[in-house]
């Protein structure tokens, strides 16, 4: 239960971090190329986080027993 809350963050943080990086309202001009790029590299930040909380969620467990 505890790790499908965490899976379903790490989505939600996601999907807002892409869609924030594709706002049209930016007053950065970026081109299409540049805004994926960037939103790829905040995806994959967050893919690390996200790997590195549930790494220390199991060590917890773990530990717990």
């Amino acid at each position: 239960m505890r790790k499908s809350k965490l899976y379903f963050l790490f989505l939600l943080f996601s999907l807002l971090t892409l869609s924030f990086t594709s706002c049209d309202g930016c007053t950065e001009e970026k081109t299409t190329g540049e805004k994926i790029e960037e939103g790829v590299e905040e995806t994959g930040e967050a893919i690390e986080e996200g790997a590195e909380e549930v790494e220390d969620e199991v060590e917890d467990a773990v530990d717990d027993n």
